[in-house]
């Protein structure tokens, strides 16, 4: 018979995967189940379903630490460290709009396992670079500590940022902690209008290696809007500093047009469109992540454009590209065959049917010496294969 488990704390947590050890029994681990149509489905009859385990353990806002459990939703724990003028530097995405769900579902645990990170990570890095600590349970149903409350606390292996990204294959994240940050005290953007990919890219590229300490460059062929083509540059921080070098930064990329300002409120919307691949939401399309180096975005894009019809736009300076599939093929051949021609980089997808992502390599392949160390590194953590079996690779 299926069954769903409900845990309300780590034993819990522990017991269920140990039944689940005992009986080779695969489980599907989630939280609220925002992210299940990403990543290959997983077969299994028996889920274990995070979203009890929710709720602030103890947060210190002078030494910006905050511990929780693993299902608290990312929502709570975003406004509860605004009111204490604080935040979430590595600025987690919400796939929620992309994948036709509502938004604002996801957990904290499920921000780990993918290591989400929006526009700010080429400043303040991914969710990897933000944990300290963790308590889990691995596929023996086993429980372990790793990290602590402090910066510098790792002897040894770094388990916390090792299973960030792991797509809870490797463990399940009962309890966190996290470094987070204090809030600017302001923030704006600067725009540059009617540029084509291969200039607006040289721009981001330009002003990233500039002085003015950009923490946000993306490039949209379309406009925020289908108005035309902006390149967007975001400065954070006190609101002189912000003025000054907005002024400096005007002045370097005069070459590529007049700047225009975009103030904090409205600066704020156009991010967490960027944030969410707001110009990409709506319809059905395949649509791909790809990560490749900033200076080959414009050449990756028009490359695609000459095989089959897409849209795209550009963030990390270029180097994170989003790209719509508007024929409605998936084209993983292609695109990763342009991707590798053009020096490597790893494209997965995120939005496809069901039976696209079971038949097609949704992440990108491993070479075979890297492939083999993750099976390996699978059968240490959870020997009986019964955490999210095929999540990331088939068999895996």
């Amino acid at each position: 018979m299926d069954a769903t488990f409900k845990p309300r704390d780590t034993r819990e947590t522990c017991e269920a995967v140990k039944w689940a050890a005992a009986e080779e029994q695969p489980l599907e681990i989630i939280g609220t189940g925002s992210k299940r149509a990403m990543g290959r489905p997983v077969q299994t009859a028996h889920v274990l379903d995070l979203s009890a385990l929710s709720g602030v353990v103890s947060y210190e806002p002078e030494e910006l630490v905050l511990t929780l459990k693993a299902g608290t939703p990312i929502a709570e724990v975003e406004a509860l460290v605004a009111s204490r003028n604080q935040e979430l530097s590595f600025e987690p995405m919400d796939y929620g709009p992309l994948l036709g769900q509502p938004e604002a579902q996801g957990t904290i645990g499920g921000v780990l396992a993918t290591n989400l990170a929006g526009p700010r990570r080429i400043k303040a890095g991914a969710a990897r670079d933000h944990i300290l600590g963790m308590e889990a349970v691995s596929g023996r149903g086993e429980v372990f500590n790793s990290g602590g409350k402090v910066v510098k606390n790792v002897t040894g292996y770094d388990l916390p940022r090792g299973l960030c990204g792991s797509w809870g294959t490797l463990g399940v994240a009962t309890t966190v902690t996290l470094k987070v940050n204090p809030r600017s005290e302001t923030s704006s953007t600067l725009v540059l209008s009617g540029l084509g990919n291969a200039d607006a890219i040289k721009a981001m590229c330009q002003a990233m290696g500039s002085s003015a300490e950009v923490s946000g460059a993306a490039h949209l062929p379309n406009g925020i809007d289908g108005g035309g083509a902006q390149t967007l540059l975001r400065l954070e921080g006190f609101a002189t500093s912000v003025d000054y070098r907005f002024g400096a930064l005007a002045k370097l990329l005069a070459g590529f047009g007049k700047a225009e300002r975009v103030d904090e409120a409205d600066s704020s919307t156009l991010w967490r469109s960027v944030r969410d691949c707001g110009p990409l939401v709506g319809g059905a399309e395949p649509v791909w992540r790809i990560s490749v180096a900033p200076t080959i975005g414009a050449q990756l894009v028009e490359r695609l454009r000459n095989q089959f019809v897409v849209d795209a736009y550009f963030d990390w300076s270029g180097g994170l590209v989003w790209v719509k599939n508007l024929d409605g093929g998936t084209h993983a051949d292609e695109i990763r065959s342009t991707i590798a021609e053009l020096g490597g980089g790893h494209a997965t997808l995120v939005r496809a049917d069901a039976a696209t992502r079971t038949s097609a390599d949704v992440f990108q392949p491993q070479a075979a010496p890297l492939a083999a160390l993750a099976k390996r590194l699978k059968h240490q953590f959870d020997p009986h294969g019964v955490l999210n079996p095929g999540r990331m690779v088939s068999g895996v």
